[in-house]
């Protein structure tokens, strides 16, 4: 499917089926399914319909992906309901580990949150940690729209880290998916493009 990166995802328009794969995928396959059921009426979610060893299966759920949706000129209104739902997410103590518009569907009408995707990363954590990843999202894939992000910080229902903490959070997690990318193909492809990543997120200024 369409936005999707670390593994093979696929839909017929009623059910989504991902395939796991990379280093503990088992793991992550059980991660996910695991806060999928237990976020079910509390954040919006996709509803589990199967799960085996290598996979998990979905109900299909309607709605446009946030990618789009900044690309076609709506940045301030999907920051403001990342803020929003991500503020929803956090009073239930939970960390997402991948959080941002690119894993988000949205109602195009009303920009409400129809589904948070990709719970694979999901653990008990500081709240900074997602924070910083949907500002390092929009820093590194929309920097057209940085200027924006005061929209997230202000929709969001709790203190908002300073930049030297968010800073540091981004450049770990660039690291922890070096290291991802390093146990899965080692000189591959992943591991170049992140090197390059934490460069570039190293050398930011607010």
């Amino acid at each position: 499917m369409k936005h999707g990166y670390t593994n093979s995802t696929f839909g017929d328009g009623a059910l989504v089926v991902k395939c796991y794969q990379g280093p503990e995928a088992a793991f992550r396959l059980g991660t996910e399914s695991r806060y999928l059921r237990r976020l079910r009426g509390r954040i919006p979610v996709p509803r589990v319909h199967k799960v085996t060893e290598t996979s998990l299966t979905t109900r299909f759920v309607s709605g446009v992906h946030g990618q789009d949706l900044l690309d076609e000129g709506h940045a301030a209104e999907v920051l403001t309901e990342c803020g929003r739902i991500l503020s929803e997410l956090h009073r239930l103590g939970i960390v997402h580990g991948d959080f941002g518009p690119q894993n988000m569907l949205f109602d195009p009408a009303t920009f409400r949150t129809t589904a948070i995707l990709d719970w694979e990363w999901a653990h008990p954590g500081r709240p900074v940690e997602d924070l910083a990843w949907c500002e390092w999202i929009i820093r590194s894939h929309h920097p057209e729209h940085v200027p924006l992000l005061t929209h997230f910080f202000a929709a969001y229902d709790g203190p908002v880290p300073e930049w030297a903490e968010r800073h540091e959070a981004m450049v770990t997690r660039c690291r922890d998916l070096l290291d991802f990318c390093v146990r899965w193909e080692p000189g591959g492809g992943g591991e170049k493009i992140w090197r390059e990543r934490i460069d570039a997120t190293t050398a930011w200024i607010e």
